[in-house]
């Protein structure tokens, strides 16, 4: 194949996505690095926050919903992990491997992962749906048995589903277009993109929509005869315990939404543009770029969301940082669960 100049010096141009922001003395995309690099550091730390709370607060066990939360914030961090590559990338640590590949596997990597955070979300519904609408057959229905299979089923059914885009059906996305290859030859294919978008996008959304839908009916059906009850009868004993109940249900299904709903929200620019940028109505570097990494910071979303939304979860972080900056604290603390407190007069002073 014979190349004549232009393609030489375009080869040896630097390649920004963003268009700007080039640094000739750093001999990189600063801005672009800068971008990355900052949400590779949030994901990887928030994500790490969160699995360490839930190994050190174990009333956060008591929902199976925990089991999908920590699957996720497992996905997250990877995909956080996952984002050094294209650091590495931009400031020219990877070059001897081979760019086609990379930016295959960095891309087919990505997609798996977000594909499981997808799934897990449509699957805390279905949990939460079933929680509230069949609450005597539940512990039958959802077993640790059961929640470790589909766990399982979520994995290798999103490994599955990218599987293709190494067979020359297309690209299933745009992490890894900061690599020239896949930016320019590497290009999506409608047939496939449309069978990503069912099999994986509609199925998901719809789930969500319909389930807790559902969920929010049933909890304001469920206040209103309560309400309806004490303006017949009177106040009655078990009142008290059904209404706190039911908002305990309602306020864990509102933190869970929130979370889908964050998800949806900065992902949907991202699935526009796929489906518009596969059937060949629009294309540009600038917003493939953007709805991109909009749609991976995501993955640190998770967990600033569940955090802030979850009381149970914050006690779990106090204690975190109370056991990491008290050590003698904690063992003190630990004593006592063990012995039960001991009088004031036998109590050593503490001196950390």
């Amino acid at each position: 194949m014979n190349f004549t100049s232009s393609d030489v010096n375009q080869s040896s141009s630097p390649f920004c996505l963003l268009g700007l922001g080039y640094s000739y003395n750093l001999n990189t995309c600063v801005l672009e690095v800068s971008v990355i690099l900052f949400l590779t550091i949030l994901i990887i730390s928030g994500n790490l926050v969160v699995i360490f709370v839930f190994h050190c607060a174990p009333l956060l066990h008591h929902h199976t919903t925990s089991h999908f939360i920590q699957t996720m914030a497992y996905a997250d961090l990877l995909v956080g992990v996952s984002c050094l590559v294209p650091s590495l990338s931009l400031l020219h640590y990877l070059k001897g491997l081979d760019e086609e590949l990379t930016c295959k596997v960095f891309v087919y990597l990505v997609s798996v992962l977000k594909s499981v955070s997808m799934a897990s979300l449509a699957c805390i519904s279905v949990d939460r749906y079933i929680a509230i609408t069949r609450p005597f057959s539940y512990a039958t229905l959802v077993t640790p048995c059961r929640l470790r299979v589909c766990i399982g089923l979520i994995w290798l059914y999103s490994a599955l589903i990218f599987l293709p885009s190494f067979f020359g059906c297309g690209k299933p996305g745009y992490h890894g277009d900061i690599f020239r290859w896949c930016a320019t030859s590497w290009q999506t294919d409608p047939g496939f993109s449309s069978f990503i978008v069912a099999l994986l996008y509609a199925p998901a959304t719809l789930t969500v929509c319909f389930t807790y839908g559902s969920i929010f009916r049933i909890c304001r059906q469920h206040t209103r005869k309560i309400t309806q009850r004490h303006a017949r009868f009177g106040p009655q004993g078990n009142e008290r315990g059904e209404r706190g109940e039911g908002c305990l249900d309602k306020r864990y299904a509102m933190v869970l939404f929130r979370i889908t709903s964050v998800f949806y929200v900065l992902w949907m620019p991202y699935i526009v543009y796929f489906l518009l940028e596969s059937a060949g109505l629009y294309c540009h570097l600038v917003a493939s770029f953007l709805t991109t990494w909009l749609a991976i910071s995501n993955s640190f979303c998770n967990c600033l969301i569940y955090s802030l939304s979850n009381s149970m979860f914050r006690k779990g972080l106090g204690r975190l940082f109370t056991s990491l900056f008290s050590p003698c604290l904690e063992l003190d603390c630990c004593t006592e669960g063990k012995k039960g407190p001991a009088p004031p007069s036998q109590r050593p002073a503490q001196a950390c």
